[in-house]
């Protein structure tokens, strides 16, 4: 290998770049301007952008090396596919369904703007304008309902008879505007019941990662008190 062609540019990596620029704009909307507007998830926000350039460089450079060698472009394909969508299985916490979609939404256009070297950038465009709008369109009828598990001590007020009681002293004790509650498992020894509140967020509040280990104990305990 000459020495002077590593530090050579080619008419690929060009055309890479361009394709870079594109998919990460309009990844980054989707992120920024569709999916954190609503939820206000610092954590999942950092996750969708980083997955986006890192899934897109490793199937660009893999599809491009397969190409130099001389191998299947399909073979490659479903090998990088293979290990691109298993990584969702390996989490620590659980995924909420909403943004399981949104990092499939965000995988798939990486892999789409790393794959379509036969297609041109219009049609690139056209096909990541149509993702975007069909994002648009969901979100603009989505209405987030945000629900916590709470151990709740005034037993007496779980009677349907007494639900707005249960409601008003909801409110006043957690400061939320309370929707629904549902009534879960009841500790009668210990006048205790596990209930869940549905509640309408503050603006600028978001459920983190305290709260989702919370919802994981609080149900285990529910389970537990059946």
């Amino acid at each position: 290998m000459d020495f002077e062609s590593l530090f050579t540019f080619s008419g690929d990596f060009a055309e890479m770049m361009v394709r870079f620029v594109v998919c990460f704009l309009f990844n980054w909307f989707i992120t920024d301007r569709l999916y954190y507007r609503k939820s206000r998830r610092r954590d999942f926000y950092f996750t969708f952008l980083l997955t986006s350039i890192a899934i897109f460089f490793l199937v660009f450079f893999m599809i491009f090396g397969l190409d130099k060698l001389g191998g299947k472009t399909s073979m490659g394909i479903g090998i990088g596919l293979f290990g691109i969508f298993s990584i969702m299985r390996y989490r620590t916490d659980p995924m909420p369904v909403r943004e399981m979609t949104y990092l499939f939404v965000i995988i798939s256009l990486s892999v789409v703007n790393a794959i379509a070297s036969s297609a041109t950038l219009a049609e690139i465009l056209v096909t990541d304008l149509i993702v975007v709008f069909a994002i648009w369109i969901c979100e603009k009828n989505l209405r987030i309902q945000h629900a916590k598990l709470i151990q709740y001590d005034r037993i007496e007020l779980i009677k349907p008879e007494r639900r707005e009681e249960l409601i008003a002293d909801l409110e006043q004790r957690l400061g939320l505007k309370v929707s629904k509650v549902e009534i879960g498992g009841i500790d009668m020894l210990r006048d205790m019941t596990m209930i869940k509140v549905y509640y309408e967020e503050p603006e600028g509040e978001y459920t983190n990662s305290v709260d989702k280990m919370v919802k994981m104990k609080t149900t285990e305990m529910m389970d537990n008190n059946k």
